[in-house]
């Protein structure tokens, strides 16, 4: 009697290519900026604990772009916050590049989903508020923050208000207020989550040749299967209630990114891949809505 190996879903496939295993195994020998090890996170309620967050472990490497998805309530956000030091973990440790994450520091730049400029502010003195609070002063300050300024695409906006800008403009702002401390790594939560289609498309685009161009490590929560697939070098899929680590996912689709590639077998493998885990055949039966028929007979529209 004979007996077969499991059939490999076709992500699998894609990552045994010479190509692939290659640019992975690089990624690895790199220094690790980011490393998370048994986290845990409860909160209290009024019915007892609740867990968030349970025994999350993963590192990220020096110029990685990882991208974190899940279900609604796996703990997306309670998870960069953390890392961000904004909230403490119940149990476990968070390490950059080796030191403990006890609090908020300029190493770590955090953009949000909504819009955290200060409105009474211009764009300039926007991105010069971190450097001045950690004391910078002077020519150097203004000119420095012109650059990132530069480096977004908004030169010409550098004496707007927030309330004169659009939203993509404004989450550029937030991305150059984020990137003038010099941070070791950038998080982002959900950033373009309030943009529309097309605006969403253009700071994807943006933010990519940004992250080319600078010694930044970037860990970014999305809620978008094309996103996560179209932006990051791995992709860490979470469980929801509590929040576990489902997998990691290194994405075969090949770099410099473009739209082209949405139709590539490597990029609709990766969407499969994060779909299949993220909404497993048994949940999508259970998510059936039990709902009489008010319809008559012969009426059906699938």
């Amino acid at each position: 009697m004979t007996t077969t190996e499991p059939a490999l879903h076709p992500l699998r496939y894609l990552k045994q290519s010479p190509a692939v295993r290659e640019r992975f195994d690089a990624l690895k020998k790199r220094p690790v900026v980011l490393s998370v090890r048994n986290l845990y996170k409860t909160f209290p309620t009024p019915g007892g604990s609740v867990t968030a967050l349970r025994d999350v472990s993963f590192d990220v490497y020096r110029r990685e772009f990882m991208c974190v998805i899940g279900p609604s309530g796996c703990g997306k956000s309670t998870l960069i916050r953390i890392l961000a030091g904004l909230e403490d973990a119940s149990d476990g440790e968070v390490l950059l590049d080796g030191n403990p994450v006890s609090g908020p520091g300029p190493d770590r730049g955090m953009v949000f989903q909504s819009y955290t400029l200060f409105p009474w502010l211009t764009v300039k003195q926007n991105v010069m508020f971190g450097p001045r609070m950690a004391g910078k002063r002077g020519a150097t300050v203004e000119s420095e923050a012109r650059q990132w300024i530069e480096l977004v695409g908004l030169s010409r906006f550098e004496n707007s208000y927030p309330h004169q800008l659009s939203g993509g403009m404004k989450q550029r702002v937030a991305i150059a207020r984020a990137l003038a401390n010099r941070p070791r790594i950038l998080l982002m939560d959900e950033p373009f989550g309030a943009l529309d289609a097309q605006t969403r498309c253009q700071m994807q685009s943006y933010l990519l040749q940004i992250w080319k161009n600078l010694d930044i490590t970037i860990l970014f929560i999305t809620h978008d299967l094309d996103e996560s697939a179209f932006l990051a070098d791995r992709i860490l899929v979470l469980k929801a209630n509590p929040g576990e680590v489902n997998e990691i996912i290194e994405v075969p689709v090949p770099r410099p990114r473009s739209s082209d590639q949405f139709i590539t077998s490597e990029f609709v493998a990766t969407k499969h891949r994060i779909d299949q885990l993220i909404h497993p055949e048994s949940q999508s039966k259970s998510d059936e809505i039990p709902f009489p028929r008010m319809t008559v007979e012969g009426d059906d529209v699938e």
